[in-house]
């Protein structure tokens, strides 16, 4: 039972988090090793596939109607060989060109990575929490910077090719823990002069294809692990769990943050991650 309450506490972080720029990956890493869970079925590779495909669902339910949209705008431009001045034409090829940067790091360098937070059984090393706690603090620097010294007047219809490239480009980088896909994705929106609500939005339309093409090939490997009777019956029991508490609070989220940044700027996410890089740093060295 108490594996169940702790499986559903990560998922309720994992909702919030993926959409919030505070890192969901990070926030995985740092709660249960600032609390000593060792549970290896909340680390699998099930249960991080459960939470990503439920933070999946949030996007795609919550932008169901765009995705109708952009898709067959993205359909009709492919049919007739023409993107014209359509601006759904234009945001759907937009999507795609921005996908690119961050389909390439997560196929070349993501797994190496992981394996300094998920390795099943071994206690993450104090020095690999502090460099992440560093990146956590970089990343809310950049946005800081971002909120400053761009000018937020720019909507998604005056998005450019070159705009849509640097947000892909910022997105590459969230292969990182610390960094955050939406932190990273809404700091570049804000530096190239897009309103907050827009940097926001077009940061969860980018991620969707990115959390669906990890989720489809990490999907695969549980299948493939359920057939060769290497996955447990608790990670099959959270999975579930894990799946409707990330899809629930994530959808939530994403309503939320885009009202909050209607009338409010991002400050708050970063005074946050500064915050929580001196905790993990303090504890860190504490018990190293």
């Amino acid at each position: 039972m108490l594996t169940i309450l702790r499986a559903i506490i990560l998922g309720l972080i994992q909702g919030l988090t993926e959409y919030i720029p505070v890192s969901s990956s990070a926030h995985l890493v740092i709660v249960p090793w600032l609390f000593r869970w060792t549970d290896p079925a909340l680390t699998s590779l099930t249960f991080d596939v459960a939470l990503h495909l439920g933070t999946l669902l949030a996007v795609i339910w919550f932008f169901a109607a765009d995705w109708v949209r952009l898709i067959r705008a993205g359909v009709a431009s492919i049919a007739e060989r023409k993107i014209g001045a359509d601006p759904d034409r234009r945001m759907a090829w937009f999507l795609v060109i921005g996908c690119i940067p961050g389909a390439i790091a997560g196929v070349l360098g993501e797994s190496e990575i992981e394996k300094l937070f998920h390795q099943p059984n071994t206690p993450i090393q104090p020095s690999a929490m502090i460099v992440m706690a560093v990146l956590i603090a970089l990343l809310g620097a950049a946005l800081f910077l971002a909120e400053r010294l761009a000018q937020h007047q720019r909507d998604l219809k005056q998005l450019t090719l070159r705009d849509a490239v640097v947000i892909g480009l910022a997105q590459a980088a969230a292969i990182f823990p610390g960094v955050s896909r939406s932190g990273s994705t809404i700091t570049a929106g804000l530096a190239v002069g897009l309103e907050r609500p827009a940097a926001a939005r077009f940061s969860f339309l980018l991620s969707a294809p990115i959390i669906a093409g990890a989720g489809a090939k990490s999907l695969l490997d549980v299948y493939q692990g359920v057939k060769a009777g290497a996955i447990t019956q608790t990670e099959l029991l959270l999975f579930p769990i894990g799946f409707i508490a990330a899809s629930i609070s994530g959808y939530l989220c994403i309503k939320l943050l885009l009202r909050f940044l209607q009338r409010n700027s991002t400050n708050v996410f970063v005074y946050y991650r500064w915050a929580l890089a001196v905790l993990v740093i303090v504890v860190a060295l504490t018990r190293g």
